[in-house]
């Protein structure tokens, strides 16, 4: 009876303290996101003021740009700036333009006279389509001859496939669609013309008949972007893979008797993932801000081609708003990134 009497007080005493580690790794994980995420804040704002001012720089009147060169009076030009607040001062501008932007106003385009929000909202689902399909393809791509070649170091596949990857990294995308056009589209010698040469429809098809057209636009931007990104994917992961390679636990699994194929894919593939995952969610971000030197070699309508209008004009509004849509995915995809690091490896954020 003393036994118990001196034993449910002990249990009673270390019920908390084996509560204690998994609620400070929740503690420290909280704090680490907490951080994470306020560094997340900070670089949006610096974004929101960075694109007001970077692209006032650019020469140019952006009121005369509208007029396509037509003659216009000063009276006309001076109605043109006050209908678009290009005659308050700069400062007044900025606090305006601030003001709205984080209420989700980001303007009215110049060139069109609509919202910016809705010519994001139209463009944004097509840019998803292309570099959508693409992200998938070429990140299963590099991830499987990456992790492959690093486990077959030094031998002739692995040669082949780091020799091709850093060709094809090191070629500018819209090179590689100029040249795809020319050969696939245009035709060269036996080679008959097979793809468009760009848009995303030919117009006039429905149903099943309008995603085979669709599809048919889609080849060869899909392919150009496959070509330069998986490269990196694949170095990446091959590199990480590498660095596991000549780690105990692995040594432990092969005496296990576990066969090779079981001890890449359970054991040194986990483990070599970090440096992957930042990379894919990167790439992630890439994706919805689109691609802009593709979407404009293929005359692609999306955020990418969108942004090059815009540009020439200058249409200060839309230009803005890109700047900061594309600058906000890429900071979100970077943050969730540095939130998903502790679930894949516990000693990061501790």
């Amino acid at each position: 009876m003393t036994a118990d009497a001196t034993s449910a007080p002990a249990a009673k005493a270390a019920a908390p303290a084996a509560r204690g580690p998994r609620a400070r790794t929740t503690t420290g994980y909280l704090r680490y996101g907490a951080g994470k995420v306020g560094g997340a804040v900070v670089s949006l704002l610096a974004v929101l003021v960075t694109g007001f001012f970077l692209f006032r720089l650019i020469p140019g009147d952006p009121v005369k740009t509208m007029t396509g060169g037509r003659p216009i009076s000063a009276e006309q030009l001076a109605a043109y700036r006050k209908e678009f607040g290009l005659d308050l001062p700069l400062w007044e501008q900025f606090t305006d333009y601030c003001g709205k932007a984080l209420t989700g106003d980001l303007g009215t385009s110049y060139q069109v006279r609509a919202p910016v929000i809705d010519k994001i909202s139209e463009a944004l689902p097509n840019t998803l389509l292309l570099t959508g399909t693409a992200f998938v393809l070429y990140t299963v791509l590099g991830i499987v001859l990456g992790t492959r070649s690093a486990w077959r170091n030094g031998g002739l596949g692995d040669r082949l496939n780091t020799g091709l990857a850093l060709t094809l990294y090191s070629i500018p995308s819209f090179w590689l669609g100029l040249l795809l056009i020319i050969v696939f589209s245009v035709g060269i010698g036996p080679i008959p013309g097979l793809f468009p040469t760009g848009g995303m429809e030919s117009g006039g098809e429905e149903g099943f008949a309008y995603v085979l057209d669709v599809a048919h636009h889609l080849v060869l931007p899909v392919v150009t972007l496959v070509a330069v990104e998986y490269g990196q994917t694949l170095l990446v992961a091959r590199s990480a893979l590498l660095d596991e390679m000549g780690s105990d636990y692995l040594t432990t699994a092969r005496a296990k008797g576990l066969r090779d194929d079981l001890v890449r894919r359970r054991h040194a593939v986990p483990n070599a993932l970090l440096p992957t995952v930042t990379l894919v969610f990167v790439n992630l971000g890439r994706t919805v801000a689109g691609v802009i030197l593709v979407e404009t070699v293929f005359s692609w309508p999306g955020l990418g081609g969108l942004f090059y209008q815009a540009l020439s004009v200058p249409d200060l509004p839309l230009v803005q708003g890109l700047f900061l849509f594309f600058a906000s995915a890429v900071i979100v995809m970077n943050t969730l990134a540095d939130l998903v690091y502790p679930l894949l490896d516990p000693r990061v954020g501790r």
